[in-house]
């Protein structure tokens, strides 16, 4: 119910509606909303229908102490996001997932949002698992599909080189997302922009391998990983979503490689 309510921050949900996207019974979910208004966790307008309450805001600022990384990374995301004029996000590792924990600007696909979470499987997670043992970086490559597991493999490989990992647009399909972009931002249902995004997402092709860049190369994200511990637990990800040169995108890439290192940095104790 609190997960429906942050979606919606600025509205006013009705006791109905929240009811219908729960899948709760309507007695339960009055329950429930009757004790968070109690705790002031959400509010009660003279109509009737339920928003945040500044209760959780106190809660939220509490819980923060115990998600370091995410404090500590704010500032280094929003410097790099000045400095590039991109959109940038915090990828954080969760179990058999992960989770976009930080977004700072507009990401141009809308599966990129705070809260959502990626199944840590072929292709996704190439920064995470490119540092990752042995054991790991196999279980995870046979679960690929086999069509693709020689070139994970080769991508991995380049990706710990480089120190960062690049989801980019196939020549081929440019055009065809080009014209999913345009429906995508034109007056549509919003399932239909969900739609259009996800089959953009199928679109994006598997990193770049060294001699497959050219005089442009159409990037959608730079990926580059954050320690702690010696382990890989995030992600920082920069968003230019355009046509980069290789020189361009080695910058980005470095620049990107930066800002995880610093962030790494700050998470590790002075001996």
């Amino acid at each position: 119910m609190i997960d429906l309510l942050s979606r919606h921050p600025t509205d006013h949900l009705s006791l109905a509606r929240i009811v219908r996207d729960t899948d709760l019974s309507r007695a339960t979910a009055h329950a429930v909303l009757t004790q968070l208004t109690a705790d002031g966790w959400t509010t009660r307008d003279p109509d009737g229908n339920y928003s945040l309450g500044l209760g959780l805001l106190t809660v939220a600022r509490r819980a923060e102490h115990a998600f370091p990384l995410r404090r500590l990374a704010r500032t280094p995301l929003r410097e790099l996001s000045a400095h590039n004029d991109i959109p940038v996000f915090l990828a954080e590792r969760d179990d058999d997932a992960i989770m976009i924990t930080e977004v700072v600007g507009t990401p141009p696909l809308p599966w990129i949002r705070q809260g959502r979470r990626l199944p840590y499987a072929p292709p996704v997670a190439r920064e995470f698992v490119a540092w990752a043992p042995d054991s790991e970086r196999r279980a995870w490559l046979a679960a690929a599909d086999p069509a693709q597991s020689a070139r994970l493999a080769a991508v991995l490989t380049e990706v710990r080189t480089r120190g960062y990992s690049v989801e980019r647009l196939a020549d081929e399909a440019t055009p065809m997302l080009e014209a999913l972009a345009a429906l995508r931002n034109s007056p549509v249902t919003d399932p239909l922009r969900h739609r259009l995004g996800a089959l953009i997402a199928d679109l994006i092709t598997i990193d770049y391998l060294p001699h497959e860049l050219g005089e442009e190369n159409a990037v959608v994200t730079v990926a580059a990983p954050i320690f702690h511990a010696g382990t890989v637990t995030a992600a920082v990800v920069t968003c230019p979503d355009t046509r980069l040169t290789a020189e361009a995108l080695a910058t980005l890439g470095t620049t990107t490689a930066t800002t995880a290192a610093t962030i790494t940095a700050a998470l590790t104790p002075p001996r």
